[in-house]
């Protein structure tokens, strides 16, 4: 069965077709600003692996501090939700990164990195036996 999700109110919609698990946060002022949180939680799967079920989405476009432009998308369909979905770098158009509090289901992931660490909110407790790294999370191997 494959995932789904959708912003607050219900306007756009989508399914993924992926098995997810995994969690990396995000603590990028960035994503701070764009959550209005004090970091962003991320699963990245196959862009191909994500399909609109509902409503046209908003996207907005930024040169992020690692110097990529990042296109955050968006519910702009009621005026009112705004809900962040998913982000995507420009210079990866096959993965798309969904925003965890967006997914429906939300049982059974675990944070598996953080990132952008140097930038962090020293009151926000972090898991010290997950990866840190203090910019972007290194390529995969």
């Amino acid at each position: 069965m494959p995932a789904t999700g959708s912003c607050l109110c219900g306007a756009v919609t989508y399914e993924i077709d992926q098995e997810l698990s995994d969690v990396i946060v995000c603590h990028c002022t960035d994503c701070q600003k764009s959550s209005g949180s004090a970091a962003s939680h991320n699963i990245v799967v196959a862009t191909e692996k994500l399909k609109l079920t509902g409503a046209a989405p908003q996207t907005f476009a930024k040169v992020v501090d690692s110097g990529r432009t990042l296109t955050r998308t968006f519910c702009g369909v009621c005026g009112v939700c705004g809900s962040q979905l998913f982000s995507q770098r420009n210079t990866n158009p096959e993965m798309i990164v969904v925003k965890s509090g967006t997914l429906d289901d939300r049982q059974g992931f675990k944070v598996v990195m953080d990132i952008w660490t140097a930038s962090a909110n020293p009151w926000l407790a972090r898991d010290p036996s997950v990866p840190q790294h203090e910019g972007n999370r290194p390529p995969p191997k």
